[in-house]
């Protein structure tokens, strides 16, 4: 589920369709993100005391879910680009930690085939002494 919430910024559907539009492209990439709820809040930063550009800010939270505490933002002069910024971060930082676990996952293979292949365990210790001592006889 995709909540948008705008934040010192007039409400606007072309500005929601574009965020659902463009976190849904990263939900169908990364399923377990589907589970998940994100927010994301579109926010507008000026002031009114200094002259100078506006600057908008897009920020993605994942609440639950594998996913979840991932926190992304990102912010442009244009809204559009903060949008298409946070996404790509999003999907950067998706990408490690898939790769990550994976790699993990890998890890914990190969320490369980070297426990298989090694004959020193300290559960048949006995056992390889024996044997050891009836090759030496």
């Amino acid at each position: 589920m995709i909540q948008v919430i705008f934040k010192d910024l007039e409400t606007s559907e072309l500005a929601r369709e574009a965020a659902i539009e463009r976190i849904d492209a990263v939900v169908e990439r990364f399923p377990d993100l589907a589970d998940a709820r994100l927010v994301v809040t579109l926010s507008m930063q000026n002031s009114p005391i200094q002259a100078g550009p506006d600057e908008f800010t897009v920020k993605v939270h994942c609440r639950g879910g594998r996913y979840h505490g991932l926190t992304l933002e990102k912010s442009a002069p244009n809204l559009y680009a903060a949008l298409a910024d946070v996404v790509e971060h999003m999907l950067e930082r998706l990408n490690r930690f898939t790769d990550r676990v994976r790699i993990k996952g890998r890890e914990k293979a190969r320490k369980l085939a070297r426990k298989k292949r090694e004959p020193w365990t300290q559960d048949n210790d006995e056992e390889n002494k024996e044997v050891l001592y009836e090759k030496n006889r």
